[in-house]
């Protein structure tokens, strides 16, 4: 089992329980994903990471900037400034399934995001 946490993140992976072995959480919630769900969040939100990381040069100090992306099931956002994002994701799933809404504040926003890549290694 591997467990990382830091203030307003969780995110924790056991092998053994199936079909969900991912735990993911925020500031009061917590949400158990497959290992897909968790690989295909990984890819997207660092995909978003990416695109904030490119524009970065092209904003003022004071300039605020929202991205969107959405893949598959997931709805994903990220709203901040040059040096720092929050983190919004939406799960939809297909009918019959569970969905779930989760967010990371400023603080917590990246490193979880660094943490999600660490654990299932970089696209």
């Amino acid at each position: 089992m591997i467990q990382r946490e830091g203030e307003g993140w969780r995110l924790a992976w056991d092998g053994h329980r199936q079909p969900f072995s991912v735990l993911i959480g925020g500031d009061g919630w917590a949400v158990e994903l497959t290992t897909a769900e968790a690989e295909a969040l990984r890819d997207a939100v660092g995909d978003l990471a990416q695109q904030h990381a490119a524009l970065v040069e092209q904003l003022m100090a004071e300039e605020a900037i929202e991205l969107e992306l959405e893949r598959g099931a997931w709805w994903l956002a990220i709203e901040g400034d040059r040096c720092s994002w929050s983190l919004r994701v939406v799960l939809n799933p297909s009918s019959g399934q569970r969905a779930l809404e989760g967010s990371w504040s400023v603080a917590a926003a990246r490193p979880f995001s660094q943490a999600l890549q660490q654990l299932f290694g970089q696209p």
